[in-house]
């Protein structure tokens, strides 16, 4: 990034990641290397990550490459398991429904329950750069809340709404060993993984064995 995570304001106690994002994901990604996504059925996808403790140089170093990985597979975020790495780290470069721009990274989050009031769902189609060329419909509260870390070890917290939300709960879910398609019903999960494989990918991505 042109500037560390905890030169960001902060408002109400939250990150604003929407100010200065061209030069703060270009930063990232020109320092780091693009690597190939993991697909369905690569094990690193299907457990839980490990947390982060060490808050360090190769810390840095992988979420420029996440950065520059997620940009290559032309996503919006991209959580470490995605590119081979069991720990909890997700990256993001999402627009919200209003067409805002946010762009940062969340170290060991925890998603937080929302209250009854606050859970209005949103049935909007998703996709995975793990499940490659497949979308389905899946409702997700459409605010959601994230609690973690930044990239030096401060505790942050990120909101968003509508897409934003959604990735924010999504990439939340990847560092927990889940995909979006766990959430299907057996049919809807069939046609989404026939979908994938009937599909070509437009980015490199780890062959399973």
């Amino acid at each position: 990034m042109a500037q560390q995570e905890t030169d960001e304001q902060i408002n109400d106690g939250f990150v604003v990641d929407t100010e200065d994002c061209e030069a703060r994901e270009l930063a990232h990604r020109e320092r780091g290397t693009a690597r190939p996504i993991t697909v369905v059925g690569n094990p690193v996808l299907h457990r839980e990550c490990k947390d982060v403790t060490e808050f360090d140089d190769k810390l840095a170093a992988l979420i420029d490459d996440m950065f520059a990985s997620q940009k290559a597979a032309e996503g919006v975020g991209l959580a470490a398991n995605q590119i081979g790495v069991d720990l909890k780290v997700f990256v993001y470069d999402c627009p919200d429904d209003e067409g805002v721009r946010h762009t940062g990274v969340v170290v060991n989050p925890v998603l937080q329950d929302l209250p009854a009031d606050r859970r209005v769902l949103d049935d909007s189609n998703e996709g995975c750069l793990s499940v490659p060329t497949a979308y389905a419909s899946l409702a997700r509260p459409d605010y959601a809340e994230v609690h973690g870390q930044d990239a030096q070890g401060n505790p942050i917290k990120v909101r968003g709404t509508g897409y934003f939300a959604r990735c924010l709960q999504h990439e939340t879910d990847h560092l927990h060993g889940f995909l979006y398609i766990d959430k299907l019903s057996k049919r809807e999960r069939k046609e989404a993984l026939r979908q994938m494989a009937e599909g070509t990918p437009r980015y490199e991505t780890v062959p399973n064995d």
